[in-house]
């Protein structure tokens, strides 16, 4: 399949339990997880017999797995603190990957704080992020950046911010990129505008090369190209709209790349968004 289309699923309950059943209500064809609470620092030890059952149950259905690791991270932060957590935190999620069988671990790019210059931000991004890297085995997943839409003093927002933290991070072989729609978008990309999809993503290659592109977060965006505003809309509802998901699905770095949605509307809102991205790429 070219581009695989599903969602982050809900796993209270269990990761095989309550997220793959709600996966196949979804018509999803690759899941997102957390593995950890996303807004704070606690790590889960998990559940073996969920853990096997979902690693058994989306090979047996082909479905590509992914981790989003919790929104805390920060390897640009002056606090001492949250490096550190930052560290134990992302090394969780990738280790739980792991035993998950996913693909690949989302993290967001971070910022620089405190009033630090990205240059002494990036050199902590490497400091703490390439011993973990290093740790990574082929049988581990990848660690897939996810830039942000831009707010605040956000290390990596454009397409050519992931070149400095790439060069940070030696290009490392185990690092890969999450492409958000919205965010991109709302870093003032404009999707919407001819070719606006073709272009970000022919600027996206030639800043880090062929092939890291792992991921897309497909969201519509609740504001304006340029905002800086990180609000997610249902596909096509947006300022986004639907023509630059179809041009999407045709670009050469997108071939077999899985499409993930984080859209609002609750279980009826994310089988529409589904459905419609499933139309796009199939029409």
């Amino acid at each position: 399949m070219r581009n695989p289309v599903g969602g982050h699923v809900p796993v209270a309950g269990g990761l095989a339990t309550t997220g793959l059943a709600y996966a196949r209500e979804l018509g999803a064809e690759t899941v997102q997880v957390f593995v950890a609470n996303p807004r704070a620092w606690a790590t889960s030890a998990g559940n073996p017999a969920q853990d096997e059952l979902f690693r058994a149950e989306c090979a047996a259905g082909g479905i590509p797995a992914y981790v989003h690791a919790p929104y805390l991270i920060n390897f640009g932060s002056h606090t001492e603190a949250t490096a550190e957590r930052s560290v134990e935190s992302l090394r969780h999620s990738l280790r739980r990957g792991r035993e998950i069988g996913a693909l690949g671990v989302v993290v967001h790019t971070g910022s620089a704080t405190g009033g630090r210059t990205r240059e002494v931000a990036l050199a902590q991004v490497r400091e703490r992020m390439l011993p973990l890297l290093d740790e990574l085995t082929d049988d581990d997943p990848f660690l897939l950046l996810e830039s942000t839409a831009g707010q605040g003093f956000s290390l990596c927002s454009r397409t050519w911010d992931f070149g400095p933290y790439f060069e940070a991070l030696d290009s490392h072989p185990k690092l890969g990129i999450c492409l958000d729609t919205c965010h991109v978008f709302a870093a003032g990309h404009d999707l919407s505008g001819p070719h606006g999809m073709r272009q970000t993503l022919d600027l996206l290659v030639d800043t880090v090369g062929e092939g890291r592109l792992k991921l897309i977060h497909a969201n519509d965006s609740k504001d304006v190209a340029g905002a800086h505003k990180d609000r997610h809309e249902n596909i096509g509802m947006g300022h986004i709209g639907e023509e630059p998901f179809r041009e999407l699905f045709s670009h050469p770095a997108t071939e077999g790349v899985p499409l993930v949605i984080e859209t609002p509307g609750g279980k009826e809102g994310h089988v529409s968004d589904v459905e419609r991205l499933k139309k796009l790429r199939d029409g």
